[in-house]
């Protein structure tokens, strides 16, 4: 106790301002004393137009006071620094702005360490002695300091708020319990701290428990992310391996062919070189005969010309005009012919071969993967758009596809369609280039009488009623016409209600087995959405009756 009296007195010399001991000390009229050079800067920094005040007791001066040096506590203050002081105890630090002050103190007030729940005020270290020292003090609650202490104050009754009202779930003091609140459900602020601290407990176990758990479940995520990390990487290093030696075959097989058909070039272009340096010796032998029988021609003496006529008018018989056939020229045309075909052919493949491998990865499986929701603006469809085409292949022979293959229309006269085993026979229906998996959106503008807005397996039958889409169980399909939606699959139909538009979406969440058609105008409202499980991937298919047509928009 005296070891903390004597640090008290030595706090008494320290300056307000800079909270050091005093340099150069001055007192100034009110008494209090501070730093030469800061109340001079403290004053310095005051309007010039105010009077002068103390920072302490803030009690004004006029005018400006002439400091002069305090010598006797500049002597004071050389006899501390002496003893090795060089600034207050941490303990007895002045509050600031963002502390809580101490409620006993007077004059610039020190830092609260405690606050008492009973005596509903805060103290510094000082002041806090006596809730140590005494028996009845040492009983009170204390706490860290806090500045809220006035909201434990009842503001009608002025006394402690040491009540709980469980009906208005508030806290009041004793006069409101029997008050305003008589007859509610009051109990002891501390018995429902109590009470409310086993709840609280109970919620802490809860919540570490999901802690617990969650944890638990990140580490499964890791490892399922480190899993599909590392199958995805076998499997590009696995496809680009395979593709390499495909691209590889194929340079094979461009070079053989480039090779051959060199080698063959350069045989018939010998050949006919050949035949063309024998023809042009025969040129020259028939025209050497030719400038001798013009001569012979000319000779006077008939004897001599008679003489000479059997020699020079026989001809040797030439042997090349018969060998030379004249054929158009398409030389190399059926090579052409063969590897477009050929190519023709893969394309065929490798779509077929794509939609298998397109399918396969979008069902890979993951951890803990749920539905994903679908989407409720026409802007979060659009995140799924897909480009659609018609594939000519499929199109029945009296459709006529026109804007890139994005519209059909239904004409009278037949198409020049060759012929292929993907064509629709009996019905006037087609389908769409593009296979579809995962999440898809796509919205088909239509007019006329009626149309099919369909999806379809590849496999569907393509002769007969059966193929016409929704009159089987490879194909879902809305019928749309002016005045009713029917929605159909496996010849069974199904009415349906909504907004007449000529603009139908279609989402497929082919994952989910999600298939809904809306109808589109400023708003987009369902009209019909259908569950079930994929097995293949889709395609967009179109239906369209007499003087009908269809468009796949080319939505943004």
């Amino acid at each position: 106790m005296a070891q903390q009296n004597n640090q008290l007195d030595r706090a008494k010399f320290c300056c307000s301002i800079c909270l050091d001991l005093l340099k150069d000390p001055v007192t100034i009229p009110c008494g209090h004393s501070y730093c030469m050079n800061c109340i001079q800067s403290y004053w310095d920094t005051e309007d010039e137009k105010k009077p002068h005040s103390c920072p302490q007791c803030r009690q004004s001066f006029t005018p400006r006071p002439v400091l002069v040096k305090n010598t006797m506590l500049a002597d004071l203050v050389e006899e501390l620094k002496k003893t090795g002081l060089q600034a207050a105890p941490a303990d007895l630090c002045y509050a600031g702005h963002e502390d809580v002050a101490c409620d006993v103190c007077t004059g610039r007030k020190l830092r609260a360490v405690k606050s008492c729940l009973v005596c509903m005020m805060s103290y510094c270290e000082k002041h806090l002695q006596r809730h140590y020292e005494a028996a009845p003090l040492k009983k009170h609650k204390l706490v860290e300091p806090s500045e809220k202490l006035q909201e434990n104050i009842c503001s009608r009754h002025d006394e402690a708020k040491k009540m709980f009202c469980r009906t208005d779930q508030q806290c009041i003091c004793y006069l409101c319990s029997v008050d305003e609140h008589k007859g509610h459900d009051t109990v002891s602020a501390a018995a429902e701290r109590t009470e409310r601290q086993r709840e609280l407990e109970g919620s802490r176990h809860n919540i570490q428990q999901r802690i617990q758990d969650r944890e638990e479940d990140v580490k499964l995520l890791q490892q399922e992310v480190e899993a599909i990390n590392g199958s995805a990487d076998k499997a590009v290093q696995h496809s680009e391996k395979i593709f390499t030696q495909l691209i590889r075959l194929m340079e094979e097989r461009r070079s053989d062919v480039k090779q051959q058909v060199r080698s063959q070039q350069e045989t018939e272009v010998s050949r006919v070189k050949e035949l063309q340096e024998k023809l042009e010796q025969e040129i020259t032998e028939l025209k050497r005969k030719d400038a001798e029988l013009k001569k012979l021609s000319h000779t006077e003496d008939h004897n001599q010309f008679l003489h000479n006529y059997p020699s020079l008018s026989a001809l040797s018989e030439s042997t090349h005009s018969s060998s030379i056939n004249i054929r158009p020229l398409n030389y190399f045309q059926d090579v052409t012919a063969a590897v477009s075909e050929l190519r023709d052919k893969l394309q065929d493949v490798l779509r077929e071969t794509w939609t298998n491998i397109s399918l396969t990865v979008t069902q890979v499986d993951v951890l803990l993967s749920n539905p994903q929701p679908e989407p409720e603006t026409r802007a979060g469809f659009l995140r799924y758009s897909r480009e659609i085409t018609l594939d000519p292949n499929t199109a029945y022979t009296q459709l006529l596809l026109s804007e890139g293959n994005r519209k059909v229309t239904y004409i009278i006269q037949p198409q020049s369609y060759s012929s292929h085993p993907d064509r629709f026979t009996n019905k006037c229906q087609v389908l769409s280039r593009e296979s579809l998996t995962g999440r898809c959106y796509w919205e088909v503008e239509w007019r006329g009488g009626r149309v099919y807005v369909a999806v379809a397996y590849k496999n569907i039958s393509r002769a007969g009623s059966v193929s016409q889409f929704g009159f089987n169980d490879k194909s879902w399909s809305l019928s749309c016409d002016n005045d009713s939606y029917n929605f159909w699959h496996n010849k069974v139909h199904t009415p349906v209600s909504g907004p007449r538009s000529s603009r139908i979406g279609v989402y497929l969440d082919h994952s989910a087995g999600i298939l809904s058609f809306y109808s589109v105008s400023e708003t987009m409202t369902l009209l019909h959405r259908f569950q079930t499980t994929f097995t293949q991937p889709l395609y967009a298919g179109i239906y369209v009756y007499v003087m009908s047509t269809a468009e796949f928009s080319k939505v943004k």
